[in-house]
């Protein structure tokens, strides 16, 4: 086994160091454990947009990354601690998550911490949620991965995940809101997530006596570094990879009520647009519907183009935040 403990804080990096791993240790059994910086996680098979609040997260600075496996959207920052299990595919065990989440509540009953595996693929402690897992099958290997509530910030939990149910339509997997707690409640104030992250660690070393400490090396790093450049860090597996759905939006402004329907394909491409609404316009509103059409469903692209439209002829006295808030 190796064990990875990644230095890096940074989403992007470390759900592409999953998938980096995957293809360089085609037969290694790894153990891997990752902090990051306040984020949300969403699942391979979920519309992203339907999922976070957009404009909160940009407001703070959230990284919004897909990684390969399915399941729900969860929110991640310093005080939420990451482990990832990679091991040879063995069709048995892959519906199985007792395996890889046995050592995980070893070392929380070392704490004093009373969790236990609930459902499917949760951990619990007295009936509330602080770790949900998630398992992808791919090239021969099995990922098994999970988070650990240990001192999260929930205020930033809620209103990130916080999105309007009835803007969107669509067949994407959808992710379920559990009632969940931080296990700093259960422990000390001496006790920090760096004590709790070298307990894993240790238990690791102790369940499996070839167990090696692998230090990423340059080489390693240049290689994630990239596949975030190609693939992690774009829009288009972030939020373009989300399945078809449609989207509708109002807004009520000074020149009138508005309203936006939008049919998307997969691949975030704006493919049918319809504007109603009690506004006054000078120019035909079916001329604007179409500058729309193969656009990305990404505000920012659609902010550009307004910028270059005389929206007035259009809306009437209207200004380009207002025409973008129907976007979101």
């Amino acid at each position: 086994m190796l064990i990875i403990d990644s230095t890096s804080n940074n989403a992007y990096f470390n759900i592409a160091l999953e998938e980096y791993l995957l293809f360089r240790y085609p037969t290694e059994v790894i153990f891997l454990l990752y902090i990051n910086a306040p984020s949300i996680i969403v699942g391979k098979f979920q519309n992203t947009l339907a999922e976070v609040n957009l404009e909160y997260v940009k407001e703070k600075a959230i990284k919004v990354v897909r990684r390969m496996s399915g399941g729900g959207a969860v929110y991640h920052d310093l005080g939420n601690l990451n482990f990832s299990f990679h091991t040879k595919w063995n069709e048995k065990e892959f519906m199985d998550f007792t395996k890889f989440t046995e050592p995980v509540l070893q070392v929380l009953h070392q704490f004093g911490i009373p969790g236990r595996l609930e459902g499917r693929n949760d951990l619990l402690v007295d009936g509330r949620k602080f770790s949900g897992n998630a398992k992808l099958a791919k090239a021969g290997k099995m990922i098994q991965h999970g988070t650990i509530l240990f001192d999260s910030d929930m205020s930033v939990l809620s209103d990130a995940l916080k999105i309007n149910p009835l803007k969107y339509r669509d067949k994407a997997v959808k992710s379920n809101r559990s009632r969940v707690i931080n296990l700093r409640e259960y422990v000390s104030a001496a006790v920090t997530i760096d004590h709790l992250k070298q307990a894993l660690i240790d238990q690791m070393i102790v369940n499996n006596t070839e167990a090696t400490i692998y230090e990423l090396t340059e080489k390693d790093r240049n290689s994630v570094e990239r596949l975030i450049s190609e693939k992690y860090g774009t829009w288009d597996w972030n939020f373009g990879f989300s399945p078809n759905y449609s989207f509708k939006n109002a807004i009520k402004v000074p020149a009138g009520y508005i309203e936006l329907h939008l049919d998307v394909l997969q691949g975030g491409i704006i493919d049918a647009v319809k504007i109603f609404g009690d506004f006054f316009a000078s120019k035909p509103i079916e001329d604007l519907e179409e500058m729309f059409i193969g656009m990305n469903h990404n505000v920012d692209d659609i902010r550009f183009l307004l910028a270059s439209i005389d929206l007035a002829s259009y809306f009437g006295p209207v200004t380009i935040d207002e025409i973008i808030a129907l976007f979101k």
